[in-house]
């Protein structure tokens, strides 16, 4: 019989990422519904001190893996160790954040433990015992359930910025437990990793984030978005068109071939609404478009929109959320 719910948590740089504690609010919301215990699996180096943490957000116990060798994701040595410590709780659910690096290590996890597993999931249902999911199919365009029956063990990644973060009403630190499980050689290393340091909020972790399209019309205009972001505490995007042209790194690329969000409020600048950028924040909370078109498709998608010319109503906007905030401190 099944002992627990498990959530693999996401460690990088020393801390969780947010997404981590959402996973684990979710994975207690499950659990109390399957009345089921939640437990974790925490891999990385350091991540010992800071296995505690995962019990503000309801998890009972934390398998840990603690390893210089496991500071950077790397398949071959991660998939293994996890798989491991995994099979050790037994669970009748795993909960894993669908990051890039736990897309990854989820999709290999389910084909090493020959599991289900489904992606990129915004809603968990659960129903006289049984795990019902809900993922977005064909660009964002639709959605799709998934049920598991029989003995199925389900494997669900979830998006990042989608599900609640709660801290227990009564939180406690976790009961960690150090596991020994062998870590593979790795035929591969990571020599250096290149985030961002520079104190911008993520792109992907965003509750605010202000996108700048091909009407930017050319690199040095988003220094009037920064400065809005920088006064909103938001992060900065792009569409791809405005990547293709050199103006911002990839990493800023928001749609299909860039990266999905999910933030409270998505300001969307000078962009038309091609599908393929609409399917990476078309779930976004509220959507506010600016666009001097008013035939631009980006207006049916959106909840509130400004038909004008960016560079007169960034300019404007920015100086009045500047007076708000001096009037509010």
């Amino acid at each position: 019989m099944a002992k627990c719910v498990c959530m693999i948590a996401e460690f990088r740089s020393g801390n969780f990422r947010r997404v981590s504690f959402e996973v684990a609010s979710e994975g207690r919301r499950v659990a109390d519904a399957l009345g089921l215990e939640l437990c974790a699996v925490a891999v990385g180096s350091g991540v010992a001190a800071k296995a505690g943490e995962l019990g503000r957000y309801g998890v009972r116990k934390v398998l840990v893996k603690d390893d210089p060798a496991l500071e950077h994701y790397l398949a071959e040595t991660h998939v293994p160790v996890v798989a491991e410590m995994v099979s050790r709780l037994d669970p009748a659910l795993i909960l894993l954040p669908a990051s890039v690096d736990g897309k990854d290590l989820g999709s290999r996890l389910g084909a090493k433990l020959r599991v289900a597993l489904v992606q990129d999931v915004i809603q968990i249902v659960c129903e006289d015992g049984k795990i019902k999911a809900k993922w977005p199919i064909f660009a964002g365009k639709c959605f799709a359930w998934s049920e598991w029956v029989g003995d199925a063990l389900p494997v669900i990644s979830c998006r990042p910025n989608v599900m609640s973060c709660r801290e227990s009403d009564e939180p406690v630190s976790a009961q960690v437990e150090m596991v020994d499980v062998p870590v593979p050689q790795a035929r591969s290393r990571v020599k250096a990793t290149d985030f961002d340091t520079t104190g911008k909020v993520e792109l992907s972790e965003a509750e605010i984030i202000i996108s700048g399209g091909r009407g930017m019309k050319e690199a040095s205009n988003y220094a009037m978005l920064e400065e809005l972001a920088k006064l909103l505490g938001a992060a900065v995007g792009a569409s791809r068109a405005a990547v293709d042209s050199g103006w911002r790194p990839h990493s800023d690329q928001v749609g299909q071939t860039g990266k999905v969000v999910n933030p409270e409020v998505y300001i969307a600048v000078g962009i038309s609404g091609a599908i393929q950028h609409l399917a990476g924040m078309g779930s976004s909370k509220y959507i506010v478009a600016i666009n001097k078109d008013p035939d631009a498709p980006i207006f049916s998608k959106a909840d509130y929109g400004v038909v004008e010319d960016l560079f007169k109503f960034i300019p404007a906007f920015t100086e009045e959320v500047r007076k708000l905030k001096s009037t509010c401190s």
